[in-house]
């Protein structure tokens, strides 16, 4: 049996080897992706004129203005001092093709005061200047870039999804190799200093074994992050109660088919600041965005400089049909039933964000602990293949007082 999880540990490790390296690295760096962000890109975060904000749904129309072929999709609702409005924009259908128009970028800066346009990029892109290269590592991490096509924007997604379900399964594997007998099971926790070959393996299997925990925590909220409706969704939803959310409630449009918007976010936003008040909701609303391949609203809210919520569990949500008006529903951080206690859990976990920035600093050393045991193990393959070669090339040399047979 033990020999049977060797062999799939080898194979399950040379399949996801380099791609959890890659990784590995990038979850160190984008840990800190937006700190790093604004301070390689200071000319587009920071703002110095003064006065107050300008109305943002009036920078959000001039935006569309200034180019027909792009929808605001995200207005930001607050403004933070010395700090760039940050808008998203998706593309329009352009009618002679009756495909999306191919914009070029996805974000706008806007200086609140003035209005002035600050610079425009592509979040996403594949490009390694300073202004895209955060976000060019944050895509690496999840999907390795992996274009589009036949329509559907997901390969990457399903691609590292699978990867991260091989490593999940992998984890218990390597967990039921490492003890070589209940006598000496202690040792698998030791490094020692033997040849470079011991070291390498000690440092691969004692790594492991130290942070097995996170591990499997961080393969198990990735498999969450990349197949949550495909897979872990469903999956916890069968075991135990989960709340639908209204993305679980309607199918996805498809790309080229977005559902054009017949309110609009004045009347939302409105309507989502009174409900938030009849609620004793003490936030104050931060953002509104509008998916167009599922025609909902969302209005956040949050305090200046808190989007990303207490603890990584984001922010309270409330939702509106983009055709209707109508209220969908909304989203507490921390409440509902188990199964949805469960589900909202992944992300602040796989980010560290549940422990504040020590959680954070904690995650960015698994990312090269990561990255340091997809190395040891292919060391391991390597050598243990070398060794096996060599072997077979000396069974198969003639010995003296052999005679050759033509």
């Amino acid at each position: 049996m033990r020999a049977a999880g060797v062999i799939i540990h080898r194979w399950a490790g040379l399949l996801t080897a380099a791609f959890l390296f890659v990784s590995g690295l990038t979850g160190a760096i984008i840990s800190w992706d937006h700190e790093l962000d604004e301070w390689l890109n200071a000319e587009l975060f920071e703002v110095h004129a003064g006065g107050p904000p300008l109305p943002y749904l009036e920078l959000a129309a001039r935006i569309q203005a200034a180019d027909p072929r792009a929808r605001v999709s995200n207005i930001p609702l607050q403004t933070e001092p010395g700090h760039s409005l940050l808008f998203g924009v998706q593309p329009r259908v352009n009618p002679d093709t009756g495909t999306l128009y191919k914009l070029g970028y996805n974000q706008v800066f806007i200086d609140p005061a003035t209005g002035r346009e600050i610079g425009r990029r592509d979040w996403g892109a594949v490009a390694l200047d300073r202004e895209h290269l955060l976000a060019f590592l944050y895509k690496l991490h999840y999907t390795m870039h992996i274009p589009d096509f036949a329509g559907i924007n997901r390969w990457g997604l399903w691609f590292m999804g699978g990867i991260a379900l091989i490593w999940l399964l992998d984890c218990f594997v390597a967990l039921t190799i490492s003890f070589p007998d209940r006598n000496r099971w202690t040792r698998s926790f030791a490094i020692r200093h033997g040849s470079r070959y011991q070291f390498n393996f000690d440092l691969h299997r004692a790594g492991g074994l130290w942070t097995w925990t996170i591990l499997l925590i961080l393969a198990l909220s990735a498999v969450y992050l990349n197949l949550n409706r495909e897979l872990f969704r469903p999956a916890v939803a069968a075991v135990t109660t989960v709340t639908p959310s209204p993305f679980d409630l309607r199918p996805q449009r498809p790309l080229n088919q977005p559902l054009e918007p017949r309110g609009d976010y004045a009347a939302i936003i409105a309507q989502a600041v009174e409900a938030a008040q009849r609620k004793g909701w003490q936030e104050p609303v931060g953002s509104a965005s509008y998916n167009a391949r599922f025609g909902i609203y969302q209005v956040r809210f949050f305090h200046p400089g808190q989007d990303h919520g207490s603890g990584g569990f984001g922010v309270r949500r409330l939702y509106y049909d983009g055709v209707t008006g109508d209220y969908l529903g909304e989203h507490i951080p921390g409440s509902g039933t188990a199964g949805d206690i469960f589900l909202q859990l992944q992300f602040p976990l796989h980010s560290g964000r549940i422990a504040g920035i020590p959680g954070r600093i904690f995650i960015s050393l698994m990312g090269l602990v990561v990255a340091a045991l997809s190395v040891t193990g292919v060391v391991i393959w390597a050598k243990r293949r070398g060794s096996v070669t060599a072997i077979n090339a000396a069974l198969s040399k003639p010995t003296a007082g052999t005679v050759a047979h033509r």
